[in-house]
């Protein structure tokens, strides 16, 4: 009898999640805004996805809008135990904050749960910390404490935002821009590791996509991959992997065969010549 391979894990607030996640917004067309070319593909990647362990999924309300968490839940519901969705939430620089609750509800009733594992706070990238901050910090919590989130989660956060949000609440995951070619959240993710909190890189495999991609058009990356026989993809994926152990990867997709590829990531390895060229990218 063959015995299960290990899997690594991590903590996402109350639960523990497999370290490689699937990130569906990509299931919702071009910049997110419509439906996908192919329903019933799209269905049969998330379907895929939790049969092949995945227990953490990344949506969002104002993928399509709506678009995702509807394609989520007529794939998945009645949803496994252990799968945690988490979900993310904003509000135009004049709103209200306490709109943020409207928005975590319009998920709930989408994905037609009655808690989300976290729901992440996205941040416009200014990195202040000021009132209107503080009163977004309060509406997150508030949601929190009346049970509709288990977690609360940022993105796109600034380091000063980070440490004062942990003074006064607990976070439970973040949520930057991060890869190879862009590592500026670096002391963004080890304050998270400090602090055991999930950091789930977005735009894993670089941006912007296409031929101007810096991850994929990097010399370091395709010989690396080449060397070691394995895809750019996994090379990219396995870099953040073995960065830290709060790494969460939410990589993107509309394939069965490229949700496979990025899964596989976690298997392969990087010896010291690679790590050491891919050092380099990000330079």
């Amino acid at each position: 009898m063959t015995s299960a391979p290990i899997v690594s894990t991590f903590k996402l607030g109350r639960v523990q999640v497999r370290r490689s996640g699937y990130g569906a917004m990509q299931l919702a067309g071009p910049f997110a805004s419509g439906s996908p070319p192919d329903r019933p593909t799209a269905l049969g990647v998330l379907q895929a996805a939790v049969i092949a362990g995945v227990d953490h999924i990344d949506t969002a309300q104002y993928y399509g809008p709506g678009t995702v968490n509807e394609l989520i839940r007529d794939a998945l519901y009645p949803y496994p135990d252990e799968l945690a969705i988490v979900s993310k939430v904003a509000v135009p620089p004049s709103s209200d904050p306490y709109q943020l609750r409207q928005g975590i509800q319009d998920n709930l009733r989408t994905l037609r749960v009655a808690q989300l594992a976290a729901v992440n706070l996205r941040l416009p990238g200014d990195g202040r910390v000021d009132a209107r901050f503080d009163d977004q910090l309060a509406a997150m919590a508030a949601a929190r404490d009346e049970g509709l989130i288990a977690g609360i989660g940022l993105s796109n956060v600034s380091l000063a935002q980070l440490r004062h949000a942990t003074a006064g609440t607990d976070i439970v995951c973040v949520q930057n821009l991060f890869h190879l070619a862009d590592r500026s959240a670096t002391p963004v993710l080890a304050e998270c590791l400090s602090h055991g909190i999930a950091f789930v890189p977005f735009c894993p495999l670089g941006w912007p996509r296409g031929r101007d991609n810096p991850v994929f058009t990097s010399p370091v990356v395709n010989r690396v991959a080449t060397r070691l026989g394995i895809t750019p993809t996994q090379v990219a994926l396995k870099w953040l992997l073995q960065l830290a152990p709060n790494v969460l990867l939410i990589p993107g997709t509309g394939s069965v065969a490229h949700l496979r590829e990025n899964l596989a990531a976690e298997d392969v390895t990087l010896d010291h010549e690679a790590l050491r060229e891919l050092d380099g990218v990000g330079g």
